[in-house]
């Protein structure tokens, strides 16, 4: 993909083909920004675009070096993804050495560190001298959620180039226009950062279901505790589901989101709007406030996950949570 043809991002765009067309081409650069948003799609352009025969603001797309980007095998392009959990020291040390050799066909050589953020100390360390005392010509391309989720020092020797959450109602119509249902869209689109996160999230068998058990359970919280418990064993980890609780919580949040908007009039930014009718009845039969906890207990319950407390555990709280908020 050329990097006219990723959505959005005109920032990072203006950035890119103002070094393109000046020829001043910074020997590091930090993509940074949520997941989803595009980062690696648009270093994967860059990278075509340094490499490609034919010059310019953007990629041809079909000379040899372009097609050899495109199938993965450019002998002067080098990826780099986490090992396991982390980027190790080994990894990096493998860089440098190809690195080291003489470039195949192009002017300079570029490499790809997918999850930067990942990075152990010692790998952190060695590139950090890496980037100070570069090969030239060599071009790095980091991707990480942000700045501060790097080593200071080598955020400060990269130019930041920064990625930014979609704008959902424009998400949504372009997912719409691509044929995903409109409510597993409207839901995608406020649970991830970009247009192809979205997409993604919209695709997956699991989503649709997932949607179905925050309705289900949602409506039997207020009414049917502790059978509830029985219910979500049930429906999420006697099942595939469980894999995806941390999601779960999160859409949570965004059903009782919705409780307050139909309590502040703002039911045309329903992430659920086909309960529309039922939220209509039940939204009054809690003060915001307490729609406020539930939220705030699910998004607990959703980081404690990524904290690797056992998912189970962290979800039945939130349910005994939820549940006290409506008494």
């Amino acid at each position: 993909m050329a990097i006219g043809g990723i959505p959005g991002q005109e920032r990072a765009k203006t950035l890119l083909r103002g070094a393109l067309r000046s020829g001043k081409i910074a020997h590091a650069y930090l993509f940074a920004g949520p997941a989803g948003t595009g980062r690696r799609a648009m270093a994967q352009a860059f990278a075509q675009t340094l490499l490609c025969e034919r010059g310019g603001e953007d990629a041809c797309g079909e000379c040899l070096s372009c097609r050899k980007v495109l199938h993965g095998n450019h002998p002067d392009l080098h990826r780099i993804a986490p090992d396991g959990a982390t980027v190790k020291i080994d990894q990096i040390r493998e860089l440098q050495r190809e690195l080291s050799y003489r470039s195949a066909s192009a002017d300079r050589k570029i490499y790809v560190i997918e999850g930067a953020e990942t990075m152990t100390v010692q790998a952190a360390n060695s590139l950090l001298k890496f980037l100070e005392e570069p090969p030239s010509p060599v071009v790095a391309m980091l991707i990480a959620p942000s700045t501060q989720a790097v080593l200071p020092t080598i955020a400060s020797r990269t130019q930041l180039v920064p990625f930014v959450p979609g704008d959902p109602v424009a998400l949504e119509q372009t997912l719409f226009a691509e044929g995903i249902p409109p409510l597993l869209a409207k839901a995608a689109v406020h649970l991830s950062s970009g247009l192809d996160g979205s997409r993604a999230l919209a695709q997956e068998n699991w989503f649709a279901e997932i949607r179905n058990v925050v309705i289900q359970l949602g409506k039997e919280i207020p009414s049917r505790f502790p059978a509830v418990l029985l219910t979500a064993q049930q429906q999420v980890f006697k099942t595939d589901l469980a894999e995806h609780c941390d999601l779960l919580l999160q859409m949570f949040a965004l059903w009782y989101r919705d409780m307050i908007y139909v309590m502040t009039g703002r039911e045309q930014r329903l992430v659920f709007p086909d309960q529309g009718e039922w939220m209509a009845k039940q939204a009054w039969s809690r003060s915001i406030d307490d729609w406020v906890k539930a939220m705030e207990a699910a998004l607990t319950a959703s980081r404690r996950i990524k904290a690797h407390v056992q998912p189970q555990l962290a979800f039945e709280q939130f349910l005994v949570t939820s549940a006290a908020t409506a008494t």
